[in-house]
């Protein structure tokens, strides 16, 4: 069995310095590569500084490359900590604690630098995807008025059709059908007062349509602009000034458009023309047409009372539409618009963590090989794991100690002969005592 277990030992020592030599090998230029990438996040970090920035003097570019140095300086030690010491312990204990150790630094390496970065590489397509939804936002908000503007104009055709029934009933007593009394009377002034009113609110709600649908055009106009605007080419902060002010024009009409509506004014008409009737003084020449005249008052009364409500009742419809939603834009900066719209941005959130956690796959590199190098030379003696270099330089060791004063062993002494004195000792310790004569 020894043999066998020799020859296992062989292979795996054999592996282990062949993964060091490919270790070696990477070694050479790892230092290297870590620092491009640290440098690469901090330029980027940089640029992102600047945009969160609103001065542009001296001092606040001073102040984004000092964060951006400190951005690099940070990614650069941190990960070169772990590649050395991750794969160097062996405990469970040791790996778990750092571990945990390289959860908490990528989590502020994301917190100081990723998104900064993404605000950089995808910033100003976040602040136009801002400003096209807040496009989207009007346009519902301004066909929102508009179509509650329109449903207001529609109690035209309401009014129109209460008008023309008590003008239909003027014209009846004037012959005569209503009453039985032919002529202009009492009734007929009474139905020709409401006729006459109901005209003056359909030619009030006939007069707004043109002012409506000037607005909506107006309008759709600025909406237009603000859509070129999302658009354009050219620095998305200079445009962003421009739509802002557009902005301003559209919210101020839409907010006329809610006020062009007409239902309010029809509630109230229509509330005042049953309360508001001025009854003439029957002219009839006697007692029973007096009183014919005033049934057919009384009659006429209850009649515009049901029209009235039900003309209320149709503007209280219109009022009872959902209004257009408040909608308003607030100017947004690049770091805040990644943020606000990661989802669809992310291919560059992706790039913008990736170039700061890459390192940590080097590192579970390093430490599966290093585990792999030592399995391989588990059970294998000292002598088995020496490598010719190594080798050389223990013998080289050994000479340079042999040839040191002092360092040399004695040879042994044989038996009745005296041991000679180590050829390190000083000469005045090997002088001979003169015997004294006798």
């Amino acid at each position: 069995m020894a043999e066998p277990e020799t020859r296992a030992q062989a292979r795996g020592v054999r592996y282990a310095r062949e993964l060091e030599g490919h270790l070696t090998w990477l070694e050479t230029f790892s230092g290297t590569a870590l620092g491009v990438l640290a440098v690469a996040s901090g330029i980027y970090t940089y640029l992102g500084v600047s945009s969160l920035l609103d001065d542009e003097g001296a001092m606040s570019a001073f102040a984004a490359i000092a964060y951006s140095v400190a951005v690099s300086v940070g990614i650069f030690v941190f990960w070169s900590y772990l590649m050395r010491l991750f794969p160097a312990v062996r405990t469970a204990r040791a790996r778990a604690g750092l571990l945990g150790a390289m959860g908490l630094g990528s989590i502020a390496i994301v917190a100081m630098s990723s998104w900064l970065n993404a605000a950089a590489l995808a910033g100003s397509a976040a602040v136009e995807q801002h400003l096209a939804k807040t496009v989207q936002d009007y346009q519902g908000a301004l066909e929102r008025a508009h179509e509650v503007a329109l449903s207001a104009q529609a109690l035209e055709r309401d009014v129109s059709r209460v008008r023309q029934s008590f003008e239909d009933l003027s014209e009846q007593e004037a012959t005569g059908n209503l009453s039985g009394l032919a002529g202009r009377g009492a009734v007929f002034r009474v139905l020709r007062q409401k006729a006459a009113e109901l005209a003056a609110l359909e030619a009030q709600i006939t007069s707004q349509t043109a002012l409506v649908e000037g607005a909506f055009g107006e309008g759709n106009q600025i909406l237009s602009r603000m859509r070129a605007l999302t658009v354009e080419p050219g620095p998305v902060e200079a445009r962003a000034v421009e739509f802002s002010e557009q902005a301003v024009r559209l919210a101020g009409l839409i907010t006329q458009l809610r006020q062009l509506s007409v239902a309010p004014l029809v509630e109230r008409a229509a509330q005042d023309l049953a309360a508001s009737v001025v009854l003439p003084e029957l002219d009839a020449s006697t007692e029973a047409d007096r009183g014919a005249q005033g049934a057919t008052i009384t009659s006429v009364l209850e009649v515009l009372a049901q029209r009235a409500t039900t003309l209320e009742r149709a503007a209280q419809a219109v009022m009872a539409l959902p209004p257009p939603a408040e909608t308003t834009y607030t100017p947004i900066s690049s770091a805040d618009a990644v943020i606000l719209y990661a989802r669809n941005f992310v291919p560059s959130w992706a790039g913008a963590i990736a170039i700061d956690l890459l390192p940590a796959v080097l590192v579970f590199i390093l430490a599966i090989t290093q585990g792999a190098i030592r399995r391989g030379r588990e059970g294998a003696a000292i002598e088995d794991t020496l490598t010719l270099a190594e080798l050389r330089a223990a013998l080289a060791a050994l000479s340079e100690i042999e040839q040191t004063p002092g360092m040399r062993r004695a040879p042994e002494a044989t038996e009745g002969t005296p041991a000679a004195p180590p050829e390190s000792a000083p000469e005045d310790e090997r002088r001979v005592t003169p015997l004294k004569p006798t």
